[in-house]
């Protein structure tokens, strides 16, 4: 087990492996351009090894753990952007990633500071922000396209 002295090379380097960063698109009727925009840091693990997700939930002091549906693993996710900004943000920024996944990071720390500053509530910055997640996780299964949201938008407008 890793000390405290190397705890947060320790849980990078686990992200680096087992962690995402995403960004997830809703449709909301109430809200402003039709859709909710989600953003989540999550670290899944198999069922019978979930030791590091509570070393996780135990050093970032938020998030929380849970089974993951469909699959037998569990799950360390945020999901609230007050500690995506104030913790995991700025422990990836002093522990950084040393794979392609930094990559990502990157996307999604842009993403949770225009959250932050409610661009997801203007056209350009919503288009901005689906840009970015978009390029971000290029390999996972989303349940909108780029194409359909985008187009969602002119409906609106």
């Amino acid at each position: 087990m890793p000390t405290l002295n190397n705890l947060g090379y320790y849980l990078s380097g686990f992200t680096d492996g087992e962690g995402s960063f995403c960004v997830y698109f809703s449709p909301r009727g109430r809200m402003t351009l039709g859709w909710e925009v989600r953003a989540s840091f999550s670290v899944g693990q198999n069922t019978s090894r979930p030791e590091v997700l509570n070393l996780f939930l135990r050093y970032f002091k938020c998030g929380s753990v849970r089974p993951n549906r469909g699959d037998n693993t569990v799950k360390f996710e945020i999901r609230s952007l007050k500690p995506l900004l104030e913790v995991v943000i700025p422990h990836f920024k002093k522990y950084p990633l040393l794979s392609s996944k930094r990559n990502d990071f990157d996307k999604f720390a842009t993403v949770c500071s225009l959250l932050s500053q409610n661009q997801h509530l203007t056209l350009e910055g919503f288009k901005r922000i689906v840009d970015l997640a978009f390029e971000m996780n290029g390999f996972g299964a989303r349940r909108y396209q780029k194409r359909y949201i985008l187009d969602s938008l002119k409906m609106k407008i």
